[in-house]
């Protein structure tokens, strides 16, 4: 057998003659390396690795069974047999209770020895395929964890592009708010992130502000789209958008927090809003930020009958609504956001990109096809 194959050997003993013995006994066999005292043997742990440890207990300065705690905390698989000359059952209690793997008592059998010794080598090669086991069930955990999170995100990624798809169909219906989705979503994220929301609300929170306002698919065109003031009967309609985008989101399990920006994004603070009259702490905080981004983008944008208002007169408006409208708490994270950060996000939004760009495309296409199809 290879020399550096052989399991590995420390005797310690204050007694000259012991290890002596010991060594000649175990030459060939494994490799023996020997020290007269247990800050001797913790010196030699600390530049070797060893799997077995034979020391005897009576010894000067430190003892053995002070030496084995010191053992298993620099080298948890090495394993201790204690050698002793005091006949007492108490002595080998203790070795035992502090880690010990076994306890041989002098004068020793040689055969004895050599049975203990081999049991201690087995059960040392059993801790290190534990050991080795164990190590690499935790790869396996971290890869299959790394696989499934790489999946999950790929799975929501594709959730984004459908959403973003099924908000583009959306805006073709309302072409007054174009664009408007994709701001607000900009502009709730950012306020989520100061208002210091965890990752899984800011994820409610981003879907809810894409899909608001996709309860109004059961609004008719006549009331969504019609150029004058909406009757007292048309608005009953109209204000039940919510609630049709919550009746359309429920039942899917990673759209829950979502689904309750959807339904209460019209709730005021001081409880005069719709559909259910919420006030306060009773509106869920993601649709208490979306409601003053949402805000903030309907201040700051340009409609057909008017101009959009400068940062300054929306942040002015914002404060003259805290309490009343919007959460104060979520108007002074406003506040608390540079005003050079909207201005960013809204230039950002300007930018058509290609891809999105070649999505309100094909949604289009499928609205003239449909709608051909409809009147031939």
């Amino acid at each position: 057998m290879p020399a550096d194959a052989r399991p590995r050997m420390l005797i310690v003993d204050d007694e000259p003659e012991i290890t002596a013995i010991l060594s000649d006994l175990f030459f060939g066999k494994y490799d023996c390396s020997t020290a007269g005292s247990a800050e001797q043997a913790l010196a030699l742990l600390g530049s070797k690795e060893y799997e077995l440890v034979v020391s005897d207990i009576t010894m000067p300065g430190m003892s053995g069974l002070d030496m084995i705690p010191h053992v298993r905390n620099s080298s948890p698989n090495t394993v201790v047999v204690m050698i002793s000359g005091m006949q007492t059952v108490e002595s080998a209690i203790d070795a035992l209770r502090l880690g010990a793997f076994d306890y041989v008592m002098k004068p020793f059998d040689l055969r004895q020895v050599e049975a203990v010794v081999k049991r201690a080598l087995e059960h040392q090669d059993l801790i290190v395929a534990k050991q080795r086991y164990e190590d690499h069930l935790e790869e396996l955990v971290e890869q299959r964890t790394a696989e499934l999170d790489q999946a999950l995100n790929s799975l929501e990624d594709a959730y984004r592009s459908t959403l973003k798809a099924l908000t583009a169909a959306l805006e073709t219906r309302d072409l007054e708010t174009h664009g408007h989705s994709e701001r607000v979503v900009s502009y709730s994220m950012r306020l989520g992130r100061e208002y210091d929301l965890d990752s899984q609300r800011m994820k409610s929170l981003e879907f809810g502000s894409l899909l608001h306002d996709i309860g109004k698919i059961g609004v008719p065109d006549l009331i969504l789209r019609k150029p004058a003031k909406l009757t007292p009967e048309e608005w009953v309609l109209m204000r039940q958008h919510p609630l049709h985008g919550q009746q359309i989101l429920r039942g899917i399990a990673f759209l829950e927090g979502a689904a309750r920006v959807v339904a209460q994004h019209h709730e005021k603070w001081d409880g005069s809003g719709y559909p259910l009259g919420l006030r306060e702490e009773e509106i869920d905080v993601c649709a208490r930020i979306f409601s003053v981004a949402d805000a903030f983008d309907a201040i700051t944008s340009d409609r057909v009958y008017r101009k959009g208002k400068p940062y300054e007169a929306a942040a002015q408006e914002l404060d003259e609504w805290a309490g009343k409208q919007f959460d104060p708490k979520v108007v002074e994270a406003f506040h608390r956001v540079p005003p050079q950060d909207w201005q960013e996000l809204h230039e950002k939004s300007l930018v058509k990109k290609e891809d999105e760009l070649e999505v309100r495309r094909m949604v289009e296409m499928l609205l003239e096809s449909q709608l051909e199809a409809v009147v031939g």
